[in-house]
């Protein structure tokens, strides 16, 4: 079996599982998208302990069990906004949980597809996708080193969150510019943006649920690289 398999099995394991505490997979509405449905941690460092106590090796960081603001916001401006996605064919990049990918599709997509390189997070968009009953291609391929190709919608909600990863996922962006693809960036202020390039499109107060989150609302805006 496949490490993509492996992990979607884990998660249906997991999700099935009797039970609750803080290291237990909960079906929860989105805070600010409360459209959507996702299989979210209660506490993600503890599940993920548990996770990796019973893998007896090193787990990805579940960045995919909690919600993050940038994606919520892309998610709650597609879902406001259908005609950016209706009839068109999205990628979801970085997806973790799917919300993004998720909104594209319940807003009218003709073809979604996530990518991120966490076979978990491809496991976490498909068991995403099925609760909230849409259907979305999930891969595990690196994408940042090609040209986006077949597409007409790129969205990417929090993938600026240290200098290493902006300086590979800028030039992807740019390069889906270039191909006349359009583009949008979930973006909560973590320090990467370019000083120039990027058009707001859209700003949102957005709650706060990750992991050690030092204010109750983030400010997130809709951004359009140029």
């Amino acid at each position: 079996m496949g490490v993509a398999a492996t992990a979607l099995v884990d998660l249906e394991r997991e999700i099935a599982a009797p039970g609750h505490g803080l290291d237990r997979l909960r079906l929860l509405p989105v805070p600010f998208v409360p459209e959507l449905r996702l299989h979210l941690a209660e506490d993600p460092i503890v599940w993920w302990a548990r996770m990796e106590a019973r893998a007896g090796h090193p787990l990805p960081p579940p960045y995919w069990a909690s919600v993050w603001p940038g994606g919520q916001a892309l998610a709650r401006h597609l879902l406001d906004h259908p005609d950016l996605v209706t009839g068109r064919r999205v990628l979801d990049l970085a997806a973790g949980s799917g919300v993004v990918a998720v909104a594209a599709a319940l807003a009218g997509a003709a073809q979604v597809v996530a990518a991120d390189t966490d076979p978990y997070s491809v496991a976490a968009v498909t068991v995403n996708a099925r609760a909230n009953g849409v259907r979305i291609a999930a891969t595990d391929r690196d994408l940042l080193d090609d040209t986006p190709a077949e597409l007409d919608l790129l969205v990417a909600g929090d993938v600026l969150y240290d200098g290493a990863t902006a300086a590979r996922m800028l030039p992807f962006l740019r390069r889906a510019v270039f191909a006349e693809v359009d583009v949008l960036v979930g973006e909560p202020g973590r320090g990467h943006v370019p000083a120039h390039g990027m058009a707001v499109v859209a700003e949102y107060l957005v709650p706060t649920t990750e992991p050690t989150a030092d204010s109750p609302v983030r400010r997130v805006q809709v951004l359009r690289p140029r």
